[in-house]
């Protein structure tokens, strides 16, 4: 329901700076959090058998083509985890990658969630149209986080399944 009532440049204005804060403040709250509160296992974040261990999301989307194009907005912050490929192979770095593209998934369904604040100062069809560029903007987003983190999940898990077949229970 529309409350505030502005002619249409200052809304279009407010538009695009609200979508610019709502962005940036949700990203950089996300980054906040403490990273326990990321787990694979959550509800929202578990893989579902009918994703194909992400690889339904190549099949629909054609994501290998695209993904990398994506920015890494979490890298953006001081406190933010660079999420564009792997920097290291060890146990704790893609436990702590695993966890972070569910924080990162977090962060875009944010977004979407507060899509509908727009209604507050636009009229019905423009928050309509703000709602469809948050899931334009953020499901690309939250796919690949998607696509990644069973293949992270995989290499994470091979990697320790190897460790405990040769007795080596501890990474250095």
């Amino acid at each position: 329901m529309r409350i505030i009532h502005l002619n249409n440049l200052w809304t279009v204005i407010i538009d695009c700076i609200a979508w610019f804060i709502l962005h940036m403040s949700i990203a950089y709250g996300a980054t906040l959090l403490p990273v326990k509160l990321f787990n694979e296992q959550m509800w929202l974040y578990r893989i579902r058998k009918w994703e194909k261990a992400g690889k339904l999301y190549n099949a629909l989307f054609g994501i290998e083509s695209w993904k990398d194009k994506l920015p890494d907005g979490a890298s953006w912050f001081s406190q933010g985890f660079a999420k564009k490929g792997l920097a290291q192979n060890n146990d704790l770095y893609l436990d702590r990658f695993v966890k972070e593209t569910c924080r990162g998934e977090f962060a875009h369904w944010m977004v979407i969630l507060v899509s509908p604040l727009f209604f507050l100062f636009n009229p019905w069809y423009a928050g309509v149209i703000m709602i469809i560029y948050a899931l334009l903007a953020n499901m690309p987003c939250i796919i690949v986080q998607r696509y990644n983190r069973p293949r992270l999940i995989r290499i994470r898990d091979r990697k320790l399944k190897r460790r405990k077949a040769s007795g080596v229970l501890h990474e250095a």
